[in-house]
């Protein structure tokens, strides 16, 4: 059994990164687990425990689903929580509405559910994840960060591949390593 799930990567630019690294330092007393920059992406299906058999008829359903995306771009803009101000859990970066990203991700589910794979049933909340918050005391002190940067752009992304990943989960955080790297039309 490998923990699979499909992701569009994004590559951390320098007005992003500065902001992780401001964060990181504002908050460095907090209860946050940070995602190491190289492992930022955006979630489009999260499989979990996968038989290592159904893996191969995956990577063909996902090239040729993806035969028929065209490449497309991507506004990283603003910063914020899940579940709330009050009761913090994760720190993200948002993605400016995108019809694109939302037929990608409508195509990938729809055709793993027609080809008999179970997967997590959530609604589609494109974002970054920045941050797992363990707890977090001085939500005056977030508030006003996440303020700062509602509404900052922070870079463009071109979304040109999905990767299937295997989630390798560690003491000192989860290894995702590339099973499939699928291009887009």
């Amino acid at each position: 059994m490998k923990r699979i799930f499909i992701a569009v990567k994004i590559g951390v630019g320098d007005k992003l990164s500065r902001m992780i690294s401001s964060m990181k330092s504002e908050f460095s007393s907090e209860g946050i687990k940070w995602t190491a920059n190289d492992n930022i992406h955006i979630t489009l299906a999260f499989l979990g425990d996968t038989e290592e058999n159904k893996i191969k008829n995956i990577i063909s359903m996902l090239n040729a689903l993806c035969k028929t995306i065209v490449k497309f771009e991507l506004t990283l803009r603003g910063t914020g929580v899940f579940k709330n101000i009050n009761d913090p859990r994760i720190l993200w970066t948002g993605i400016d509405t995108s019809e694109r990203l939302l037929d990608l991700n409508r195509i990938i589910i729809g055709g793993l559910r027609e080809s008999g794979h179970g997967i997590e049933e959530r609604p589609f909340s494109p974002h970054l994840t920045l941050g797992r918050i363990k707890y977090f005391r001085d939500k005056e002190a977030l508030k006003k960060f996440l303020d700062n940067y509602k509404d900052m752009v922070f870079q463009k992304v071109a979304v040109d591949e999905v990767i299937l990943y295997e989630s390798i989960l560690l003491p000192k955080g989860p290894v995702y390593k590339p099973l499939a790297r699928i291009a887009l039309n």
